[in-house]
């Protein structure tokens, strides 16, 4: 039931929904010539496109949750015992449609798990993800995916890979994947997300007892040019903010996380 609460509530929340539903609510107000509702809607909407565009709030608030956990010194780790990466980066219903491997804005989940197991060829190899979709009738996993099409293309044993293939989200990932590899206390294992999705995942794992180190990849903000002119953009970074600070207080609702938002 969470999970498809979750649906139902980023779709209700998603900025671009709101902005078209505002967008609609205009025009009736224009067809049925109630004109102090249709100058309210227009301009909120044009006070969204302006903080989306020419204000550094998209920046702001994709940043905040970017910069919570900073890249580790790899060369400072007493070892590593393994590595997690959660799915995210596989569109499965592309990659299914056009019978190829085809990978979304969070790419870099899968170059760090390439390069992650080349510095460490002794560590375990993790890949978490199933299918996000409502209906799985029929649907790819992302870890089939990642195993029997990204895997051959940069020389990794899949032999080498545990793939958890049946989760739908964060916690699911957190708590499948400790049910397959049954960390140990002392272990040290490297946690492999977007930035902007590293406080929520860092939490969803401690709340599992399973300590993990942060290793975010995929960033999206600016340090030096948050004011773009790009409304596409600002929406962009909005977009995946606005879910993540969703995400985070609905976990912690849930108390499937300790804090609100995590940090180091």
């Amino acid at each position: 039931m969470a999970f498809f609460l979750s649906k139902l509530l980023w779709m209700i929340a998603n900025p671009a929904n709101v902005m078209g539903l505002l967008a609609l609510l205009a025009t009736v107000a224009a067809l049925l010539r109630w004109r102090r509702l249709m100058v309210g809607t227009l301009m909120l909407l044009l006070a969204l496109c302006t903080a989306m565009t020419v204000t550094p709030l998209p920046n702001a608030v994709l940043a905040a949750l970017e910069l919570r956990f900073p890249q580790p010194d790899l060369g400072k780790l007493p070892k590593v015992d393994g590595i997690i990466v959660l799915g995210g980066a596989v569109d499965t219903n592309r990659s299914g449609d056009f019978n190829t491997l085809v990978v979304t804005d969070a790419a870099e989940r899968l170059l760090a798990l390439s390069d992650l197991s080349r510095r460490f060829p002794n560590a375990k190899l993790v890949m978490t993800g199933g299918s996000a979709n409502i209906d799985r009738d029929g649907a790819l996993m992302e870890a089939d995916l990642v195993r029997d099409k990204f895997l051959p293309m940069v020389g990794i044993d899949p032999g080498r890979v545990i793939f958890e293939r049946d989760s739908r989200n964060t916690d699911e990932n957190a708590r499948f994947s400790a049910a397959l590899v049954k960390p140990q206390p002392g272990d040290v294992w490297l946690l492999v997300t977007s930035a902007y999705h590293m406080p929520r995942a860092v939490g969803i794992f401690r709340h599992q007892g399973w300590p993990v180190v942060p290793y975010p990849v995929d960033y999206g903000s600016s340090r030096d040019s948050p004011i773009s002119f790009d409304l596409l953009g600002g929406m962009q970074n909005f977009y995946w903010a606005s879910r993540e600070w969703i995400g985070l207080v609905y976990y912690r609702l849930l108390g499937r996380t300790d804090s609100l938002f995590p940090g180091p």
